[in-house]
C-alpha cells in the first residue's frame, strides 16, 4: 500500500474515532461526563485554574506518550479554536521539553540501551543544524513523537533548537485537530470537513518532504 494512502487511512481513522467520541460525549451518553455542561462547570468555569489544569495534565500526557493529536482535539473541544490551539501547542511543547530532558539527565542509560541505532542516526542528522532538521522531522509523517523526544535527548542535539523546531513543526496538526475538536460544539459540518481537507493536504505535504529528503544523501541519517 502506498505510503500516502497508509498515512491518510491512519489519520482518517483517528479523526473518525475522535469525532464519534466527541459527539457521544456531547450527547451525554457518557453519563454526563465531558458534555458541554460538564466542560463549562469543570474546565471553562474555573477560568485560569481550568486552563492551567488542562495545560499541566496535557503536558504530562504528551511527555509520557499520549498522541499529541488527541491533546489538540481535547483542547479545541474544551476551549474553542483559538484558545484550544494556544493551550494544546503550549502543552505539547512542554511535553516535548519534559521527555527530552528526562532522557538527557535521568533516563540516558535506559534510552541508550533501548534505541542505540536511532540515537546514532539522530546524532548524524541533528548535530549540524538541529533546528531545521527537527522542523523537517516534525513535518514528516513518520515515527513516534515520544520516541523522537527521548532519542533526541540522548543525542547531541542542541536542546533549545530541538524544542523550538519541534514547537513550530507541531503547529499544522495542532491547528487541524483543535479545529476538529471545536467542530463538535460549533459549526460541525464546516469545521470537521475543513479539518479533514487540511489533514489530507498536510499528509500530502509530509509525503512530498519525505520523498525529497530520502533522495538527498545528506539527510539519510534521519531517525525514523
Amino acid at each position: 500500500m502506498p505510503m500516502l494512502l497508509r498515512t491518510l487511512l491512519r489519520g482518517l481513522v483517528l479523526i473518525v474515532v475522535l469525532v464519534i467520541i466527541g459527539f457521544v460525549a456531547q450527547r451525554g451518553d457518557l453519563g454526563g461526563v465531558f458534555n458541554q455542561e460538564w466542560i463549562d462547570a469543570h474546565v471553562r468555569g474555573p477560568g485560569r485554574n481550568g486552563e492551567l489544569l488542562y495545560l499541566v495534565g496535557a503536558a504530562l500526557f504528551v511527555a509520557f506518550g499520549l498522541p499529541r493529536q488527541v491533546v489538540s482535539f481535547l483542547g479545541g473541544y474544551a476551549f474553542g479554536l483559538n484558545l484550544g490551539i494556544f493551550l494544546a501547542l503550549a502543552a505539547t511543547a512542554m511535553g516535548c521539553f519534559i521527555s527530552f530532558f528526562f532522557a538527557r539527565f535521568i533516563g540516558r542509560n535506559i534510552v541508550s540501551k533501548r534505541f542505540p541505532k536511532r540515537i546514532k542516526k539522530a546524532d548524524t542528522f541533528l548535530k549540524d543544524n538541529t533546528f531545521a532538521m527537527t522542523l523537517l522531522i516534525r513535518l514528516l509523517p513518520l515515527g513516534s513523537n515520544f520516541i523522537t523526544n527521548l532519542v533526541a535527548g540522548v543525542s547531541s542535539a542542541r536542546a533549545m533548537a530541538f524544542i523550538t523546531g519541534s514547537t513550530i513543526g507541531y503547529i499544522p496538526q495542532t491547528v487541524i485537530f483543535a479545529l476538529l475538536g471545536s467542530g463538535i460544539n460549533l459549526e460541525p459540518a464546516f469545521r470537521i470537513t475543513l479539518s479533514v481537507v487540511l489533514f489530507v493536504l498536510s499528509a500530502a505535504l509530509g509525503i512530498y518532504l519525505y520523498r525529497r529528503y530520502r533522495k538527498n544523501p545528506d539527510l539519510n541519517g534521519a531517525p525514523q
